[in-house]
This record gives structure tokens, C-alpha cells and sequence, in this order.
């Protein structure tokens, strides 16, 4: 059912997605990978959603489905979530552990995807490796970017949380 796979968000946050839109890549509902008809899926790198799309039909065979509830957006969609964040923690500082700025950011550039229910997530951290899906982030257990050496070699470590990523020093 579609409603499992939904997360509670703030008022701030649905204020957002709805005042950017879809066409910037906010998800104001969790849609299927396979999803074309919106650019937080459609935009995604192809090998990343190749891989996705993969790890979501076999996932399927085990009774799980996979949502994107966040991908792509545009850099104007990723600076109004990072002010928000910067509101809601109180600092810059604080809220880079949650949100990067647009110009770090691997959304924006398509290469990242934020995935549920919790029932995918378990599955994808069980199974995402062999498909080079990674997660990156400790505190982020949704976000998976493509590591295709994953496939042979195993996900690399996991940064504590973005501020540990040294591409968010850019």
C-alpha cells in the first residue's frame, strides 16, 4: 500500500515542495522508481537509476517495493531546503550534517536518491552492494549513490555524516 511508504513531514517542508514543485524534483509523495513522469526519478543519472530500477524488480520478487522520496533537483529547490535546514538546526554548520548546498550537493547533480519505506531501505542495505547501490551517510540511512566497484569490492566505508565527505568541501 502506497501510504506505508510515506514519512511525516513538517509544514515547512510542504510548504516547500509545494511552492518549487515537482518540476524542481520535490516528491511531495513517494513515487515509484520507475516513475518517468517526474524529474526527481527521470532525471536521475541513468546508470543510477539502471541500477535502481534493477534492484527494484528484484526487490519486487521478494515482496518490496522501493519508492524514491527524494532524486534530482534543481540547485534553486536544494538552496531553499538548506535554508530551511539552517532554520530548523539553528546554524550553517549544524544543518550540513542534513543538507548540502547546491553547488556540493549529489542531488543536484542527479547521483543520489533517497529511498523508502524502512522495508526497502532493509533490503537495500542487505542487497544495494551487488547492484553498486551504496549508502553514504550513517546519519542518512535513505541516501544511496551509484558505486559500481561496490559490485565487486563491497560498499565502501560510510562517512559519519556529509560533513565528513570531503566532496562537500568543493
Amino acid at each position: 500500500m502506497r501510504t506505508a511508504a510515506r514519512r511525516p513531514r513538517s509544514t515547512a517542508s510542504s510548504t516547500v515542495r509545494s511552492a518549487l514543485g515537482k518540476a524542481h524534483g520535490a516528491v511531495p509523495d513517494p513515487v515509484p522508481v520507475f516513475d518517468d513522469g517526474t524529474p526527481a526519478v527521470a532525471n536521475l543519472d541513468p546508470d543510477l537509476l539502471a541500477a535502481l530500477r534493477e534492484a527494484a524488480a528484484d526487490a519486487a520478487d521478494d515482496g518490496v517495493e522501493i519508492f524514491v522520496n527524494g532524486g534530482w533537483r534543481s540547485p534553486e529547490y536544494q538552496e531553499q531546503l538548506l535554508r530551511e535546514a539552517i532554520s530548523k538546526y539553528g546554524s550553517a554548520a549544524e544543518a550540513a550534517r542534513w543538507v548540502a548546498t547546491p553547488g556540493t550537493s549529489a542531488h543536484v547533480a542527479g547521483e543520489a536518491v533517497d529511498i523508502g519505506p524502512s522495508a526497502a531501505r532493509a533490503w537495500l542495505s542487505e542487497h544495494g552492494a551487488g547492484y553498486g547501490l551504496c549508502q553514504i551517510y550513517r546519519n542518512e540511512p535513505w541516501h544511496y549513490e551509484l558505486r559500481p566497484e561496490a559490485v565487486e569490492h563491497g560498499c565502501p566505508p560510510m562517512y559519519a555524516d556529509p560533513t565528513h565527505d570531503p566532496r562537500m568541501r568543493r
